[in-house]
């Protein structure tokens, strides 16, 4: 992209922080970018919703902005549909597809309803639950099993129980998250995730990652922290594996109405190699370990390079809601 092309984008803002549970993530993600994209030449300003309020976000007359917030408040569509109301174009997916991406319960909802594989589930409502409800789950599902909490992220929320027993506190400890938790069935296999960009027929999926986490626990530590955890990319899968879970990976995007960028987990089970969705993220992380910058290198894509083609992409979902003086929305 040419530096009148980059000049073009006017004043951008970099909304990271935020208020969610992910907010440490956030601020790596966002330092990240906003250094990226001044690298690259583009007027880039922070701003944490956390510590400045909406006025002052319409106050700054940003041209674009990039969202690198993380969770609730940032990418489950609320901050969305207030830069709609401002008329601001943003990056990642609209109001809708990330209200219900932020929601793993709706999510599979749909994607089962498409025919895309995900895993067999159950929903546990934190407040009524009973102790039988919970062997029941567990008798269904088999064991291990995951309990999660649907609108977290980062593995925040998220327990593996092993034996019915460790049903009760697994179940507490994601209750403190979310009033509905999710049981889903564990599969043993290879934990991989396939970055997309683009929109509808111009999606397209990028390299996968394949994750390998010490003693397979990719949890908040191994994710963003740790140096043991170890990452292939490519992943080392046949062609017609690798074929296929970037198709499913495209199949999702779409099923939710996603656009911009996102990034979308798998398992693949041992033994059959059979693909299972376990969700969408439509503002992934951005961090010195994050995976979708990962998988752009792979295919030549510079971190820096990235961050400008995401911005390049923000958009308003309802053009009816541009403000008046707004220059046009970025294509997906």
């Amino acid at each position: 992209m040419s530096g009148q092309e980059v000049r073009n984008f006017g004043k951008v803002g970099v909304l990271y922080g935020g208020r969610s549970a992910e907010r440490d993530v956030s601020l790596m993600s966002g330092a990240g970018v906003l250094k990226a994209l001044r690298d690259k030449g583009v007027d880039a300003h922070g701003f944490d919703p956390a510590q400045r309020s909406l006025a002052d976000l319409a106050a700054e007359k940003f041209d674009r902005v990039f969202i690198a917030l993380h969770g609730r408040y940032g990418e489950d569509g609320s901050l969305q549909g207030a830069l709609e109301q401002l008329g601001i174009p943003y990056t990642g997916s609209g109001v809708m597809a990330c209200a219900i991406a932020m929601d793993k319960i709706m999510t599979k909802r749909i994607w089962a309803s498409q025919g895309l594989p995900t895993p067999a589930y159950a929903e546990l409502t934190a407040a009524i639950t009973t102790q039988a409800d919970l062997d029941r789950v567990a008798a269904e599902l088999g064991m291990p099993l995951m309990l999660k909490a649907p609108h977290e992220g980062s593995t925040i929320g998220i327990s593996k129980v092993s034996v019915p027993s460790g049903m009760r506190a697994a179940f507490d400890d994601c209750a403190r998250y979310d009033e509905v938790l999710l049981a889903e069935a564990f599969v043993q296999g290879r934990e991989i995730t396939v970055p997309v960009l683009g929109q509808g027929s111009s999606a397209r999926a990028l390299p996968v990652v394949e994750i390998r986490a010490p003693g397979g626990n990719y949890d908040y530590h191994n994710k963003y922290f740790s140096d043991d955890t170890r990452y292939f990319c490519p992943a080392p899968f046949a062609p017609e594996l690798t074929a296929r879970v970037q198709e499913l990976a495209v199949r999702a995007f779409n099923a939710l109405g996603c656009c911009g960028w996102g990034r979308v987990d798998f398992m693949i089970r041992d033994g059959d190699d059979a693909p299972f969705l376990l969700e969408i993220n439509t503002s992934p992380g951005m961090t010195g370990h994050s995976l979708v910058p990962m998988s752009a290198k792979a295919m030549g894509i510079s971190y820096e390079d990235l961050c400008v083609d995401i911005l390049g992409r923000a958009r308003l979902e309802l053009h009816a809601a541009q403000a008046p003086g707004q220059p046009a929305t970025g294509g997906n």
